[in-house]
């Protein structure tokens, strides 16, 4: 069932820059996508240590990041960068210059060689508009890669995502979106593996053998006339059983957690493809293409052609 969210990740946009500060520095805790044409509604903001030590903070809490980091925010949640204390303010977003860009900029701050290189930069996912992975995550997604055995491999990732940013070759661009992309899909994978689980959630019905069961039926099959006799025999419950534990845990019944894991594979065949919206409604299980209006507005505040054609302005920015 991870698996089957995780395959539906796609990289919308990305953009990177390079920022190289010295010194004592911060910048200041408002996320500032303007210059970076990304969509404030989706952007992810996401930070990598390549060099150098540094901290981030949201509120008041403060961590402290070495090479090899990555930090990542699904909500675009405003955040401090910075290094010591009481020094100069930086805005790097407000020095980026106007999209499109034909190199990788590069920002540097001080004068001789810094002490500190970050790759910055935002990322649009789908897959962070699916409602029960999104109640599930933190604020921040942090990973270490330094001597790390689980994650190790993704320090290699950043190796030659820093690779590709110094030695830019044809193709670059979008090598690097599809490092960033691998990425993002570890982060996350390291985080749902890792996280402390509670009583109630996505991540705590992936830890329910029972519900894990039903979830898995209805990500491998989601067109599928699934009824809720069909998921309580397959996970040897009784129907008020499986109706009970699904909204104690999920705060959901069965039969909606599927119409929400269907409107959100639309809400992607609408971003990333071409398909009619009458067989992408008739997929989703809904009989008129006026109901599947109706439904996807109330899930994701716009109606499906709004939806598609936002997704097509946002990849030819």
């Amino acid at each position: 069932m991870l698996s089957d969210v995780l395959r539906t990740i796609r990289l919308n946009s990305a953009v990177q820059f390079c920022f190289m500060p010295q010194g004592d520095w911060e910048t200041d805790r408002a996320p500032r996508l303007g210059a970076s044409g990304a969509d404030s509604n989706a952007a992810i903001p996401f930070h990598i240590v390549v060099r150098g030590k540094c901290w981030v903070r949201i509120g008041a809490e403060t961590t402290h990041l070495e090479e090899g980091d990555i930090v990542a925010f699904p909500f675009c949640t405003g955040h401090q960068l910075g290094a010591g204390q009481g020094g100069q303010l930086i805005v790097p977003t407000r020095d980026l210059p106007p999209l499109p860009w034909r190199d990788l900029p590069v920002l540097r701050y001080g004068d001789g060689e810094p002490d500190l290189r970050l790759l910055c930069g935002y990322l649009e996912c789908s897959v962070i508009n699916f409602q029960p992975l999104r109640a599930a995550l933190p604020v921040m997604l942090h990973v270490k890669t330094r001597g790390q055995t689980v994650t190790g491999w993704l320090g290699a990732v950043i190796g030659q995502i820093t690779a590709e940013v110094d030695r830019p070759r044809t193709g670059g661009q979008s090598m690097l979106e599809r490092l960033t992309e691998i990425a993002f899909i570890e982060i996350l994978r390291h985080y749902i593996i890792s996280a402390r689980l509670g009583p109630v959630g996505w991540l705590a019905a992936l830890a329910d053998p029972q519900l894990a069961r039903c979830l898995a039926l209805i990500h491998t099959e989601p067109q599928r006339d699934w009824s809720i006799q069909d998921l309580a025999a397959a996970a040897g419950m009784s129907r008020s059983s499986l109706a009970g534990k699904f909204d104690s845990v999920l705060q959901t019944s069965p039969i909606r957690y599927l119409r929400d894991w269907r409107l959100f594979l639309a809400s992607v065949a609408l971003a990333n493809g071409g398909q009619p919206i009458i067989a992408i409604a008739e997929e989703a299980g809904y009989g008129t293409e006026a109901a599947f209006n109706r439904a996807f507005s109330r899930a994701f505040g716009l109606p499906p052609a709004a939806w598609r054609q936002r997704a097509r302005d946002a990849g030819t920015a």
